[in-house]
């Protein structure tokens, strides 16, 4: 059963950790809606709870404000998967960058060399990551 309770612009950025001016800047974007009490006041209720819960869960995901805009005024599920995909490839590339820096630390933090940077595979590993960057000097 769903309550009716409303909550003030305050107590909504108190639940949430967040200044009120976000909460502004949200409803200028599009993001949010709340009522109006005497034309004025806002009153956000379970539903805006549940949005501000959603944008929030989206941020740290990495979604940008335009892209949670776009997805929550779409209707077209075909528009909401093209940016989740879109997501998604972005955080599977960073997962593997952030996997490959880890490797290369726990190469390090295993190394047997008293100077880990003159290990030959930790030297293999820095020298995978230059062959990514194309030398402008390097004709191919």
């Amino acid at each position: 059963m769903k309550s009716n309770a409303t909550m003030s612009i305050g107590e909504i950025a108190e639940l949430f950790g967040l200044a009120t001016h976000v909460l502004r800047h949200w409803e200028t974007m599009g993001l949010l809606a709340p009522a109006r009490i005497g034309g004025e006041r806002r009153r956000y209720g379970p539903d805006d709870l549940y949005r501000v819960a959603v944008i929030l869960r989206a941020k740290e995901a990495g979604f940008s404000l335009e892209e949670i805009r776009e997805m929550m005024a779409t209707s077209d599920t075909a528009e909401r998967r093209a940016v989740l995909l879109r997501r998604r490839e972005e955080l599977a590339r960073h997962i593997a960058e952030l996997q490959a820096s880890l490797e290369l630390i726990d190469c390090a933090l295993d190394c047997d060399h008293e100077d880990f940077t003159s290990c030959p595979h930790f030297q293999s590993m820095v020298a995978e990551r230059i062959s990514l960057y194309p030398s402008p000097h390097v004709r191919v």
